[in-house]
């Protein structure tokens, strides 16, 4: 019964933790998007990020569950880590990871801090900002504001190379990340690997659009 308990924590854990990551991905797909419609239109980007910004639902629902999504995603990440690294033999000194699984998967916990010191600096530079603006400095409204802080942003070239390298790192946490997920929530049958596929898509195209974007901001403004 104790053995049967153990596994069923652990596996409720990882299926938490897939779901916590799959609403992540969702935002990213949104932020992705909204971001790159700065490459076309600063008009567009202003009224769609002015919406984000003061749309009740979005500050006061779903801002504040995303922060817990990222708090509790990284946060049983460490935990089931800690958990796979005591419950290895001693033999796996010896066992050749690199001859079984890939790079990103036996990394994830490095990728990973990388990608949360990442969102510490994401989060100080937009989100910290924007509540200062709003709430602390008592500005006006201002929905021309968002293309121009955007652009801001990137005209350092140390921080416009932190963020590439960053999301360099966020592509490798994907591409393991993501098709574990799914296989944590049982889409592991022929369904969930032609699914793989799309992963394997989403993981280059948006840590790369992310680059794009701050790099064209960088070397066109």
């Amino acid at each position: 019964m104790a053995k049967s308990a153990i596994l069923k924590s652990s596996i409720a854990k990882k299926v938490a933790m897939a779901l916590s990551g799959l609403f992540l991905i969702m935002f990213l797909s949104l932020h992705v998007f909204i971001n790159f419609v700065s490459v076309f239109s600063a008009d567009a980007f202003n009224a769609m990020s002015h919406f984000m910004g003061y749309n009740p639902l979005i500050q006061f629902v779903m801002q504040p569950i995303l922060v817990a999504g990222v708090i509790f995603h990284f946060v049983m990440g460490f935990v089931l880590e800690l958990k796979n690294r005591s419950a290895r033999p001693v033999a796996y000194a010896k066992y050749d990871g690199a001859a079984n699984a890939s790079w990103a998967s036996r990394n994830m916990i490095i990728s990973g801090l990388v990608v949360l010191a990442f969102l510490g600096l994401h989060f100080y530079d937009f989100w910290v900002q924007e509540i200062a603006y709003k709430y602390c400095l008592g500005n006006p409204i201002d929905e021309t504001r968002y293309y121009g802080e955007l652009v801001h942003k990137f005209e350092s070239p140390v921080r416009t190379g932190l963020y590439s390298i960053a999301f360099l790192l966020l592509s490798v946490h994907l591409w393991h990340g993501f098709t574990s997920s799914l296989q944590s929530i049982g889409f592991d049958n022929k369904i969930g690997k032609s699914l793989h596929k799309i992963c394997y898509a989403f993981a280059i195209i948006v840590p790369f659009g992310f680059i794009f974007i701050a790099l064209f901001h960088h070397f066109n403004n």
